[in-house]
């Protein structure tokens, strides 16, 4: 995990929370109205994956209770997490790609909606994914995965020899030797793990995106519809297939990659195969990023341009995030698969409590305050969903009173204490859990562990009914806050 020169350290303590009057008179806790968005407050519960699903993308019954927990707080909106759009295995996570799908999908919406008493929006966040292969052994990667070329034996001084005796020689070499020999690419997949590019255009089906992408989105969406969600979100942020398209990186000549322009294409051509699915009167938004935080990659004014296009083509929401790319992650160990918030652009993305002078709370915020800003200058009123390290009342409050944001989510608090939005609004802000910002809950979402919190995974494990982890030594959702209990 990358880790800032200074060691800064940070501590969550909000000096005040609002009244219940206050609270009512906060903009936070005003309605938000644009288009087919209606939202009772400015809330936003954004998408965390929770590693609860099935192999096979099947909704279980932890992953319902995971979100009728959240539901639970009365959130303005809740995001289902990235759910694949492909019906292809993708571990524990949620898929969307088949009919089989839907049944399983709509007892979230269910739930959801009596937990909230319907004051909660439901959506759902629409992923697509490349190829991606856990880093091999030696042996493996050179008996088995590296072509070997002409190239190779020149490098050797072994112009003669069989595949065989240049794959034994290489076997030799110490891995610091290998780079000499090896192209930047084969390293790559040497040290961590091939993985697909939206640049392999020499493959048919990579060359293929922009015609297969659109109607994979547009077929999940009408699925999503038909489950009963309120909206979806398009996912093009961070390392994943349609932000890599977005990306100053992608350098694809077939007018979906260099210029601006071209990058935003295959964007735009989803969003409309969404739109014509779902219809006018559906909410379709998306998350992307303001910077890609990556050597070579995109940077607030590209983010600008696309923020622009996109709310000018008729975006519902646009929600932003940071950084979270494959290309600076940290090597991964033999057999494990490479993790795209490892790096410097990761940190960005879920900066820790000890931090660097810019430090881990509200860090995605100027420039999100430019996007909405450029937004509004088209126009348009797309509202903006500022995430990143929001914790306290004061902070929500002054990003929307100061024109940063529109709406306001909270991840990692909301998952630390899901109750946060009660809590605030019926002026028990006090008894809010806060947040840490230790990045407990990333570790295990790093190694595809069920995701929970530390301030609440080992608290009341007898508690009668509570649903524990395989191992019995975590629970599954944060014990609950009863209102009434409270002020009795």
């Amino acid at each position: 995990m990358w880790k800032p020169e200074a060691r800064i350290r940070f501590e969550t303590s909000p000096e005040a929370w609002p009244s219940k009057v206050q609270a009512k008179n906060a903009k936070l806790f005003c309605p938000v109205r644009y288009k087919n968005l209606e939202l009772q407050t400015r809330t936003w519960v954004p998408a965390m994956v929770p590693w609860r699903a099935t192999e096979e993308g099947d909704v279980t019954d932890a992953v319902v209770e995971w979100y009728e927990r959240f539901a639970y707080g009365k959130p303005g909106a809740l995001v289902v997490e990235a759910t694949g759009i492909r019906d292809i295995p993708s571990g524990p996570l949620l898929r969307i790609s088949h009919n089989r799908y839907t049944d399983g999908l709509r007892r979230i919406v269910d739930a959801v909606k009596k937990a909230s008493g319907g004051e909660t929006k439901l959506f759902i966040q629409l992923i697509d994914f490349l190829s991606i292969r856990r880093r091999p052994s030696r042996e493996k990667f050179f008996s088995q995965f590296l072509k070997i070329t002409n190239q190779h034996r020149q490098a050797l001084n072994l112009t003669e020899a069989d595949d065989d005796a240049i794959r034994s020689r290489l076997l030799e070499l110490a891995d610091q030797d290998l780079a000499a020999i090896l192209t930047e690419r084969e390293h790559e997949n040497y040290s961590k793990g091939y993985r697909e590019r939206v640049t392999d255009v020499e493959l048919p089906h990579i060359l293929g995106l922009p015609e297969t992408l659109p109607g994979l989105f547009a077929s999940a969406a009408t699925r999503a519809k038909n489950a009963g969600f309120d909206g979806i979100e398009l996912h093009y942020a961070h390392a994943y297939t349609m932000a890599s398209f977005l990306s100053k990186r992608n350098t694809r000549s077939d007018n979906y990659g260099g210029s601006r322009t071209n990058r935003l294409r295959l964007p735009l051509k989803v969003y409309d195969a969404v739109r014509e699915a779902v219809g006018s009167n559906y909410v379709v938004g998306c998350r992307m990023l303001t910077e890609d935080c990556v050597e070579g990659g995109s940077k607030l004014d590209d983010s600008v341009f696309f923020a622009r296009g996109l709310a000018t083509a008729g975006m519902d929401f646009i929600s932003l995030s940071r950084g979270g790319k494959f290309e600076d992650a940290a090597r991964p160990a033999v057999g494990q698969a490479v993790y795209p918030y490892t790096g410097k652009s990761g940190y960005e993305c879920m900066p820790h409590f000890i931090s660097d002078d810019a430090g881990p709370f509200g860090r995605n915020a100027e420039p999100s305050k430019k996007i909405r800003q450029a937004i509004a200058d088209t126009g348009c009123g797309v509202p903006v969903v500022l995430a990143g390290g929001i914790h306290s009342f004061d902070q929500a409050e002054n990003f929307l009173q100061d024109g940063t944001a529109d709406i306001i989510a909270l991840a990692r608090q909301s998952l630390a204490d899901p109750d946060w939005f009660e809590k605030v609004r019926s002026g028990n802000g006090g008894k809010v859990n806060t947040c840490k910002y230790t990045n407990y809950c990333e570790g295990l979402d790093q190694k595809h562990k069920t995701v929970t919190c530390q301030l609440w995974d080992r608290k009341q494990l007898d508690e009668a009914g509570v649903q524990l982890t395989e191992d019995g030594k975590r629970r599954l959702t944060a014990p609950r806050w009863h209102l009434h209990r409270q002020e009795s």
